[in-house]
Parts: structure tokens; C-alpha cells; sequence
């Protein structure tokens, strides 16, 4: 037996039910494609149903890449390969992950990234320089921050 969530019974239900999807959070096309293939719409339908939510501004990708970038780099502290990658994963075109991206103010990716790893060298035990400074790179990395920035920031401080 099916729900009523997994198969609408009519179109307008499944666009209201997609519309308060996109509406509740930011998503990208694939989410919401995703979805449909849940709700068991057929292709013609969910093609339609894609442009209806695109014109009628629930679903945006460059806005969605903007909210992720901001999101990410704010919340979780990512850097910018991360949140590239992030984006990749769910299938954001290129030109809206440069978009997003711009979202990030250079001095406050700099300053998180010394944050960062200021907290971390608090943590590492190791006395060996070279070993020491291995593992702050390496959780710099991690973070996805570009590594030329890190070994850029280890040496200057070291």
C-alpha cells in the first residue's frame, strides 16, 4: 500500500507537495528530481513540473549554491575544494558554483583558516616540527582549503 506523501494523486497535488519542499529549504535540481522519481511521476510530468517550480522561483541553483557556500564555509568551516566538491556531488552546473563561491569575503576565509589552524597546533601533542605541521596541513586539507594557502600559513608561522 502506498502513502499519500510517495504518490500524489493528481498533479496539483504532487507540484503543492514540491512547492512546500522547495519552500521549506533551499534545494537543487537533483533534490527535487530526486523526489519526483519518489512520488512516482512519469517522466513528461516531472520535466513539467521542473519548469513550473524553475518559473515560479521555488527552485533556483544559483541561489541554492550561494545558501550551500554560505552555509558551509559559515557553519561547518569548509573550505573552498570542499565546498566545490560538495556542489559537484549534487550535480550544481559549473557557472552557479562560481557564483556561489564568490559568496566567501577572502579576509574571512583567511582568518578562519588561521582559526583553524591555531586550534588545531593547540591540540597536536607531537614535539617533532615536520610531523607536527604535517598534521595541521593534513586537517587544513581535510577542510578542503587549498593546500599552497596552507603550507603558506604553516610557514609563516613556523
Amino acid at each position: 500500500m502506498s502513502t499519500p506523501e510517495s504518490t500524489p494523486s493528481s498533479y496539483g497535488d504532487a507540484k503543492a507537495d514540491l512547492e512546500r519542499y522547495c519552500a521549506y529549504q533551499e534545494r537543487c535540481q537533483s533534490e527535487v528530481e530526486r523526489k519526483m522519481e519518489g512520488m512516482g511521476l512519469r517522466p513528461d510530468e516531472r520535466d513539467e513540473l521542473l519548469v513550473d517550480l524553475i518559473t515560479s522561483g521555488f527552485l533556483n541553483e544559483e541561489r541554492y549554491a550561494k545558501a550551500f557556500v554560505r552555509g558551509k564555509f559559515r557553519s561547518n568551516k569548509w573550505g573552498r575544494y570542499k565546498i566545490r566538491q560538495g556542489l559537484k556531488t549534487k550535480r550544481v552546473s559549473v557557472e552557479c558554483i562560481a557564483v556561489g563561491l564568490q559568496e566567501i569575503d577572502e579576509d574571512e576565509y583567511m582568518n578562519v583558516l588561521r582559526d583553524l589552524m591555531e586550534q588545531k597546533a593547540r591540540s597536536v601533542k607531537d614535539k617533532n616540527t615536520y610531523t607536527r605541521n604535517r598534521k595541521i596541513a593534513n586537517y587544513l586539507l581535510q577542510k578542503g582549503f587549498e593546500s599552497e594557502l596552507v603550507w603558506e600559513e604553516i610557514n609563516a608561522v613556523s
